[in-house]
């Protein structure tokens, strides 16, 4: 996969290079849009990221430029923001056709998580897209609670990561499992994903905090529900 780098961060460009070539990335980089946009039909890119903080006016113009000959399916392109980049302007970049917006803070693994989830919706990159776990965050509306763990009537959980296979979740209250939990499977178990509900029947992978549990069995419509969530999974933040 090629990628189109519209950087003047060098300290960016260092953490994007390690998390993406190892990935199967090529990475291209230039520190002008207009250089960018004058070379964009002959490095034809699979995906930019361009930077707001370093282009806080030519993001938006490199955008429109791309958009009148490449639709989001044919050339992604996420927005690096910083701090001074408003909810109006997170608004604006998706109107205009841009794939997803990122916080520019990339030494942060969520941060770097969500680049590499968004390029993984539209590009080849080599990752394995349905196991793949992303860190829960409150905008995220996410839930879990099971009965009859550890002798308990209802535990309740704040879900740490979620896959479209299982989830990590820290219970409250607390509990003491054993490993003789590892072999059962508990068939009263709900998780709220945004405005749904579906009730998985669930196994335990990991019994010491935070506990993991895998996903075992769904009806075909909360399947259906579950795998639309995590394809939206990495823009939710952001709308």
């Amino acid at each position: 996969m090629k990628l189109l780098l519209v950087l003047g961060s060098d300290d960016n460009y260092a953490l994007i290079a390690k998390s993406l070539i190892p990935l199967g990335c090529e990475l291209i980089r230039y520190r002008h849009v207009l250089k960018a946009m004058d070379n964009l039909d002959e490095i034809n890119p699979d995906a930019i990221i361009v930077s707001a903080r370093d282009f806080p006016r030519h993001w938006k113009i490199l955008v429109q430029f791309v958009r009148n000959e490449h639709s989001k399916e044919m050339c992604p392109i996420i927005i690096l923001k910083g701090p001074n980049f408003t909810a109006e302007e997170t608004s604006k970049a998706f109107f205009l056709g841009v794939s997803g917006v990122v916080d520019d803070a990339l030494d942060k693994p969520q941060e770097m998580d969500r680049l590499q989830n968004i390029l993984g919706r539209y590009t080849s990159i080599e990752e394995k897209r349905k196991n793949q776990r992303y860190i829960v965050e409150p905008c995220h509306r996410i839930s879990f609670l099971a009965v009859n763990l550890s002798g308990k009537s209802i535990i309740k959980g704040d879900v740490k990561t979620i896959s479209c296979s299982g989830l990590s979740f820290m219970p409250y209250p607390h509990l003491e499992l054993n490993e003789q939990a590892l072999t059962k499977e508990y068939n009263e178990c709900s998780l709220r994903i945004g405005d749904a509900i579906i009730s998985p029947i669930c196994r335990l992978v990991r019994i010491h905090e935070p506990v993991s549990m895998e996903f075992m069995h769904l009806k075909n419509n909360e399947k259906q529900m579950l795998d639309r969530f995590m394809e939206e999974f990495p823009l939710l933040e952001s709308r």
